[in-house]
């Protein structure tokens, strides 16, 4: 295969991709990856604001975007960001499930307060399963219905390797500090996505749309010394990744390159997973 005709499986010309989450740290990249490699790109965020200021800078940039303020926990806000795609672009090829809660731990928003299991709150919980479950499976179910009706569609759910394997809860805890953990509904909520990935891949078996899940492994985002330190302890490569190193995997699993993939988690985390 020539080199032209290789680059040309990962062209998105002429096609419509939706990334909830798209003005978040992993979402703003996916939305511009996704521009750049030719789609018109329907930013969805709850972040309105934030949504049409990346959907403006990508449009200086010369690219095809326009911002959706999205609550993916909403059926009728859901029903209403693939109708945007649809009435502004008049399809809809490509689904990213990006959006998730998902709790941080720098400096700025360490709790003072333990966020034990034994203790930890059910609205909490639940309003992370209806983000971060709930709203994938809502996504998927408004935006597979104009891709079964093209005949075509691809969808990337992106989930974490905590879905994977569980927190090393280690690396939260400082000495002197109330004890922190990362919560169960962010391993539970990733790991469900995992699920709903092989059932929907199987589910449009002969459909013609492919299903797949990205986990990445952390991503650095001004994280403090000392959670950079323990994190990168963990993994093979010895750090964190970079917000930028998972778009080469997503702009792969979006675009003909990936094909012949469906069903399958692809894993980009520095070796986190492979001790």
């Amino acid at each position: 295969m020539s080199e032209a005709r290789l680059m040309h499986k990962f062209e998105l010309t002429g096609r419509v991709a939706v990334v909830t989450g798209g003005a978040g740290l992993l979402g703003a990249e996916f939305s511009r990856t996704l521009a750049e490699a030719g789609a018109r790109v329907v930013i969805a965020d709850l972040n309105a604001a934030a949504a049409s200021s990346l959907a403006d800078t990508l449009a200086r940039d010369g690219l095809h975007a326009i911002g959706v303020e999205t609550d993916v926990a909403s059926p009728a806000s859901v029903h209403e960001m693939v109708s945007a795609a649809l009435d502004t672009f008049n399809r809809l090829d490509i689904l990213v499930n990006s959006a998730a809660l998902d709790p941080k731990f720098d400096s700025q928003h360490r709790s003072a307060q333990s966020n034990a299991f034994e203790d930890y709150p059910l609205e909490a919980w639940r309003q992370a399963l209806e983000v971060n479950l709930t709203g994938a499976f809502l996504c998927c179910q408004a935006a597979v219905k104009p891709m079964l009706e093209q005949g075509s569609g691809v969808i990337v759910n992106i989930a974490s390797v905590y879905g994977i394997v569980a927190p090393d809860q280690r690396i939260y805890q400082r000495p002197g500090e109330p004890a922190q953990y990362k919560p169960a509904y962010y391993t539970v909520t990733k790991a469900g996505l995992l699920g709903l990935t092989r059932y929907l891949a199987t589910y449009y078996a002969g459909k013609n749309i492919r299903v797949n899940a990205l986990t990445p492994g952390g991503v650095y985002n001004n994280h403090d010394d000392d959670f950079v330190k323990a994190y990168s302890a963990r993994t093979v490569l010895g750090r964190m990744a970079e917000k930028d190193e998972m778009n080469p995997a997503l702009l792969f699993l979006v675009s003909d390159a990936s094909s012949y993939m469906t069903g399958a988690n692809l894993i980009i985390d520095g070796g986190w997973t492979a001790w």
